[in-house]
């Protein structure tokens, strides 16, 4: 009875689909066990590495960047912003990473005196150099790295400093918390989560004072400006009236006295020409103003004094229709149509705030320009009038140009000394450009490791490597496992797969039956029906002349081969067979062996002519059939074997037996079996399942075909267990035992 064993990976891929369910199904059964071992393994790996890490906490403060807000008068003409753009967000994430910044904040925070606990920092530390470090990285959202080994011997001020400067910016993380929104989330990962938040939120409120800080510094390199040119002022004022009190005091000019017509026309005149000067010293000093606001950022909409007209007006519209957009945005949201209304009228205003800044900026310029002809016309007059006074004294026109001089440098000097107390006072009124609207909480739960995720992680790579392993050790395989490769790969049918057969199997009654034997004592086994399926497929391979010498051979010792032909020979004397069993392997006599034979003459007296075939031919009565032991041993066992003498033994044991079996050595070691084959009629090859090479098999059938012998394999030692999960091609084999159960009783 055959029995169907299916196909190994390596052999069925060339001509199964190369999705097979029920082959995937099978490999699954089949492995199952060694893949799960090899997650567990994995998993236990990576709960040992999970155990051990260090769990890292992650504090995140948001910042919102505030857009242009309109400010008091005078003020942006010192410090005029932009509304918040891409370009400027990233250029805010770079001071938050800066080195010079988070300097301040451990000075602030006084990080460089905090000390981690050594052991868990060399822990954090060393975890990336773990086996499964890698699998930590994948979850690492901004590992903390200032988890460093502490040093071994003593820092100095700065380089502790620096170090931990360094260990804040590894541990900082800052992004956008949208993507269209103006938000910073400021995040900080420490293994104590009370510390990742407390640093989290000293950044955030560093940076708010570095933003008033950097402003205030604005304020006072243009504050600084104005006092050195007080400074000069000042000086030019204190040259000029010491130099009208000098020039009084040497012609003994008094303060005041009669004047004549011509000297108090001059006198007018010197004070419409004074005033007129300070005038154009005014608009000149607002056109410069706005000159340099153009030419620092081009918009002239932060020109202090410029809220004359409408401007108050529209900036006063525009300040309210931004807190009614701040309100619409808290309801709503920005795609709401009241919101896009809104902002609408909100560009429709910024182009009349613009237009009517551009006509008051226009203004200043042309009252300048009508200050300056106003100063050019009376010092025209002021000529002329001096021309036609011939009376005047020389000296009287000299003082009278010295206290013109100061007279203009007072009115400079208390012009920008006003100036300088407004921008003073105005510039501690700048309203916020940032503010915090979430502070940092320290976390409930570690950031690092995420326990789910690292598991998952682990089972799936236990997993890749359970099945990456199976697969290897099935490729690894290299016996025959199932029928459809004997045939594809041999070009042989398959006669029989023999079950194994343990020791426990094999008791009966307490004793241990020899395997030869088990066919007669369990008659209906699985064994039996095995030998006797083997026994009718040698019969059939030559119905019209059943064979009559059979030779039992395999690819390398250890197949069964001889049990097999024990085995065989039983069966056919329970049949009322008359059997010999020839034990041909004059090398390793093992048959020879199992009857107690090794010590007397055989098969090697009887070719030399030493003894008589009735001396050697021995019937065993247990056994129930005739046995030709090996023999004395020789040193030309394949000189005798493919003698004459044996080919007239064989003819002569035909006619008085009805099967003769010859045991003989392996194919692969010696060629023995090559010889012996000329004289059988068949050549029955035992492979044993699941072990011998199929390439060394198929190398032996090569060598043995030659004489067109060979009448099939023997499956031999067969694990039923194993032998019914690999796939449909083992259905058979599994249902004809389980049904063979069901249907005999043993």
């Amino acid at each position: 009875m055959h029995q169907a064993i299916p196909p190994g990976p390596s052999e069925t891929n060339q001509t199964l689909p190369l999705f097979d369910l029920r082959q995937i199904l099978s490999f699954v059964w089949r492995n199952w066990r060694f893949t799960a071992a090899i997650t567990c393994i994995v998993l236990v790996i990576g709960i040992t590495v999970l155990v051990r890490l260090t769990p890292l906490y992650t504090a995140t403060a948001q910042v919102l960047l505030e857009g242009h807000r309109e400010k008091a008068p005078g003020v942006d003409a010192i410090l005029a912003t932009a509304d918040p753009d891409i370009a400027m967000m990233e250029g805010e994430m770079a001071v938050l990473r800066s080195s010079v910044f988070l300097r301040r904040v451990v000075e602030h925070e006084h990080l460089v005196a905090e000390r981690q606990p050594s052991t868990t920092l060399t822990q954090a530390s060393a975890e990336g150099r773990s086996i499964l470090g890698w699998i930590g990285a994948l979850m690492r959202g901004g590992l903390a790295k200032q988890a460093t080994s502490a040093p071994a011997a003593p820092e100095s001020a700065d380089a502790a400093e620096i170090a931990a400067t360094q260990a804040l910016a590894d541990s900082l993380t800052v992004r956008r918390a949208a993507q269209f929104g103006f938000v910073l989330a400021i995040s900080v990962t420490s293994p104590d989560p009370g510390r990742s938040a407390r640093l989290a939120n000293a950044v955030a409120d560093a940076y708010l004072v570095d933003k008033l800080d950097t402003r205030f510094e604005a304020a006072r390199r243009a504050s600084g400006w104005l006092n050195d040119r007080l400074d000069e002022l000042r000086r030019q004022l204190r040259a000029s009236e010491e130099a009208v009190t000098q020039f009084r005091d040497a012609h003994g000019f008094v303060q005041a006295g009669n004047l004549t017509l011509n000297q108090q026309q001059l006198s007018e005149l010197n004070a419409k020409l004074v005033e007129a000067r300070a005038e154009l010293a005014q608009k000149k000093a607002r056109a410069e103003l706005l000159n340099a606001l153009l030419a620092k950022s081009g918009n002239a909409a932060n020109m202090p004094d410029l809220s004359a007209g409408n401007l108050g007006a529209l900036r006063q519209q525009a300040n309210e229709l931004s807190q009614k957009e701040a309100e619409l945005l808290e309801r709503y949201g920005a795609a709401h149509p009241l919101v896009v209304n809104l902002r609408a009228q909100r560009r429709d205003l910024d182009r009349s705030i613009s237009a009517e800044t551009q006509r008051l900026a226009a203004a200043v310029k042309n009252e300048q320009e009508l200050a300056q002809s106003r100063v050019a016309s009376l010092e025209k007059s002021l000529r002329e009038a001096t021309g036609q006074s011939s009376t005047d004294d020389q000296t009287a026109i000299r003082l009278r140009e010295l206290e013109r001089t100061a007279a203009v440098n007072k009115t400079l000097f208390e012009d920008f000394l006003q100036r300088s107390k407004v921008t003073e006072e105005q510039s501690t009124f700048e309203p916020r450009e940032a503010r915090i609207i979430t502070p940092a909480l320290p976390p409930g739960s570690p950031s690092y490791p995420r326990k789910g995720f690292f598991l998952f992680a682990n089972l799936i790579v236990g997993l890749l490597f359970g099945v990456g392993g199976a697969v290897a050790k099935e490729m690894l395989n290299s016996g025959f496992t199932m029928t459809k490769q004997v045939e594809d790969l041999l070009g042989l049918p398959m006669l029989a797969s023999v079950g194994r057969l343990g020791e426990r199997d094999r008791t009966v009654q307490g004793t241990v039956v020899p395997i030869y034997q088990y066919p007669a004592v369990k008659s209906l086994s699985r064994f039996s029906e095995s030998i006797r399926s083997l026994r009718s497929g040698i019969q059939m391979t030559d119905v019209d002349h059943p064979p009559k010498v059979v030779q039992f051979t395999s690819a390398v010792p250890g197949e069964g081969k001889t049990t097999l032909a024990l085995a065989v020979a039983r069966s056919a004397a329970l049949s009322r067979l008359r059997v010999l069993l020839i034990d041909g392997d004059l090398r390793h006599p093992s048959a020879s062996r199992m009857f107690d034979l090794q010590n007397e003459a055989g098969l090697v007296d009887l070719l030399l002519g030493e003894v008589d075939v009735e001396q050697v031919v021995r019937y065993q009565e247990q056994a129930g059939f005739a046995v030709l032991a090996a023999g004395n041993e020789t040193q030309t066992p394949t000189d005798l074997l493919g003698s004459e003498r044996l080919k007239s033994l064989i003819a002569r044991f035909t006619e008085e037996f009805d099967l003769i079996l010859i045991d003989t050595p392996p194919v692969g070691p010696v060629v023995d079996p090559v010889v012996v084959s000329q004289l059988a009629d068949k050549v029955v090859l035992v492979v044993r399942w699941g072990s011998t090479a199929r390439e060394l098999v198929k190398e032996c059938v090569q060598q043995l075909s030659g004489h067109k012998k060979v009448a099939g394999v023997v499956l031999n030692i067969v694990d039923e267990r194993q032998a019914q999960k690999y796939g449909k091609y083992a259905y058979s084999y599994y249902y004809q035992r389980r049904y063979y159960k069901r249907y005999y009783a043993e």
